[in-house]
């Protein structure tokens, strides 16, 4: 990975800039060649400030969707987003007399991967501190603000100042990267829309840019492999987890990943408000094993990162401590737990036609089901349904009786249901006595530091 530092993208000199425009630098990636320091310093701070407009940044991101990007552009692509907004600094906060534990985590996206909504108080219980800058939805997968605001009041739109008393006060914050990275916000909008989510440089630079700028002092990925994930291959998401181990520890942030199966969704519940109701439930002490297993593991990857020993996460699920985290964050921040989750108002169920065991379901089928009865969106700035998802009643492996609900749908919008049962279509089956069962392999497959 090409080496730089986080003042990066700033030292470009007007000069070396003033031939650019945006059709020169689609036609230099559209043709396959690398865009200079001073193109990719320019053609980001034109789209941030709107001298680079959408139908321009649209057509250069499905240029680098098409070509990719060498390691020297991505880090100048990241450091360029960085320089786009302010970076906090909460190395002033103290706890004790002491430096707080900042230290975050993120996922690159996945089906049912509501993880964060458990892991964060479980970190909060065994005392370090979460700056948590989350996104919302994109393409066929959730976003965590989207989930979060599905709770009565719960707002992601917090100052700077908030964010501070939060850390020092509760341990965490949940919040919309607002001035952080404001290029990325407008391009991680377009690029949900104009099907250039999967691309490895820019999945790279938007989760580095925002967690760089957020203040975390440590930092863990998840890097999904599978059906479900963006990238599909284990080399694939092994190059993006290393690609961004790097550029962390090159702007000062010392990072680790692990990579995690998306094969299939993880827990039984995708979508917004289910996600939250199946959180609860991991916080209660129960919960799905996939999604108890895998909030325990980036816990502790995310303690020893920032230091902190002493306490088992697993304890926090037991003795009710991670939930009364849970309850303040959310009561710092406008929630309200006592108010039902939203359901959505139509619900349509599958059953099994017949008797025996749940095959594979696959991943990306239930997450464009689950986009299709409105959970996510189809234009920038849409709004989501927060009661949209689906609910599977029968994981993979486990028996199966004729007749009985394997899958539940919830939209508010009745026409949607042909499109989501078009999508679960053939992503799916119920195997009999003499068919092979499926293959279940590790949720960990790998540790990257």
């Amino acid at each position: 990975m090409t080496q730089f530092t986080s003042e990066g993208a700033r030292g470009t000199s007007d000069k070396a800039q003033a031939h650019l425009d945006a059709p020169t630098v689609i036609r230099t990636k559209r043709d396959g060649r690398e865009l200079s320091d001073a193109a990719i310093d320019w053609v980001i701070d034109g789209y941030t400030h709107g001298r680079v407009h959408d139908e321009q940044m649209s057509a250069l991101l499905m240029a680098i969707f098409l070509r990719g990007m060498a390691p020297g552009e991505i880090a100048r692509w990241t450091a360029a987003m960085i320089g786009s907004g302010e970076r906090f600094d909460f190395t002033d906060l103290r706890r004790d007399g002491r430096p707080l534990a900042l230290v975050d985590k993120h996922s690159t996206g996945g089906v049912g991967d509501k993880i964060t909504i458990p892991l964060v108080p479980v970190v909060m219980a065994c005392g370090a501190a979460v700056p948590q800058a989350a996104g919302r939805g994109l393409g066929h997968t959730g976003g965590t603000l989207d989930k979060l605001e599905s709770i009565a009041g719960f707002t992601a739109e917090i100052s700077k100042s908030q964010i501070r008393e939060q850390l020092q006060g509760i341990g965490a914050a949940v919040f919309a990267a607002g001035d952080l990275a404001p290029a990325d916000r407008k391009i991680y909008a377009l690029r949900d829309v104009t099907a250039t989510t999967e691309s490895l440089p820019l999945i790279a630079s938007s989760v580095m840019s925002k967690k760089i700028a957020e203040g975390a002092r440590a930092l863990v990925l998840d890097s999904k492999v599978g059906r479900g994930a963006f990238l599909k291959t284990e080399d694939e998401s092994r190059e993006l987890a290393r690609t961004m181990v790097d550029l962390g520890t090159a702007h000062g942030v010392p990072t680790r990943a692990l990579l995690t199966d998306m094969n299939r969704p993880l827990g039984r519940a995708v979508g917004n408000a289910v996600e939250v109701a199946e959180s609860l439930d991991v916080l209660a002490g129960g919960g799905p094993e996939d999604v108890v297993e895998l909030t325990l593991a980036l816990a502790r990857e995310m303690l020893d990162a920032a230091g902190v020993g002493g306490t088992d996460p697993a304890q926090t699920l037991a003795d009710g401590t991670a939930m009364d985290c849970f309850r303040a964050l959310v009561a710092a921040q406008g929630g309200d737990l006592s108010h039902p989750l939203p359901v959505g108002a139509r619900s349509e169920t599958i059953t099994a036609a017949r008797g025996g065991t749940m095959g594979d379901i696959d991943a990306m089928a239930v997450g464009l089901a689950v986009w299709r009865l409105g959970a996510g969106r189809s234009a920038p700035g849409e709004q989501v349904q927060f009661g949209a998802g689906v609910v599977m009643h029968r994981r993979p492996g486990e028996p199966v009786a004729a007749g009985e609900a394997l899958f539940t749908l919830y939209t508010d919008t009745e026409e949607r249901f042909a499109g989501a049962m078009a999508e679960l279509d053939g992503g799916w089956q119920v195997l009999s006595a003499d068919d092979p069962k499926p293959e279940i392999g590790p949720l960990i497959i790998d540790r990257i530091t």
